[in-house]
Parts: C-alpha cells; structure tokens; sequence
C-alpha cells in the first residue's frame, strides 16, 4: 500500500494545538484594507479554531 501523501495547502493554512485542535487565521486581512474598520482589521488578524465538523476532515487531509 503506498504512503498518504499529505495536503501541503492544508498544512499552510492550520496548525495543531497542544490538545489536539486546529487553529486557523481568518480570511480578509490582505487587501483592500482602506474601506474595513480598525475594530474589524483587528479582529480579523486573531487566530480561530476550526469547527468541530471540519477537524477530523482536516486532520486526515494533514496525515495527523
């Protein structure tokens, strides 16, 4: 049986927590900044998890 070859988009765009869970940064922060708010650019640039249907697909994407 051959070996899984993992996800290398998937790798970029998550890490893994300690506990076991996904983290995530949140889309929108790249361009075309001028017309969002402070309050939205801040929250944008904070770390979320991954939801909880998501995480086992993500993770085997990864080889995790």
């Amino acid at each position: 049986m051959p070996k899984m070859k993992t996800r290398k988009a998937v790798i970029a765009r998550f890490r893994v927590t300690g506990t076991g869970k996904l983290k995530r940064m949140r889309p929108g922060r790249r361009h075309m900044l001028t017309k969002k708010s402070a309050k939205r650019k801040r929250s944008l640039g904070k770390s979320r998890l991954v939801d909880e249907g998501q995480v086992k697909m993500y993770k085997n994407m990864m080889g995790v």
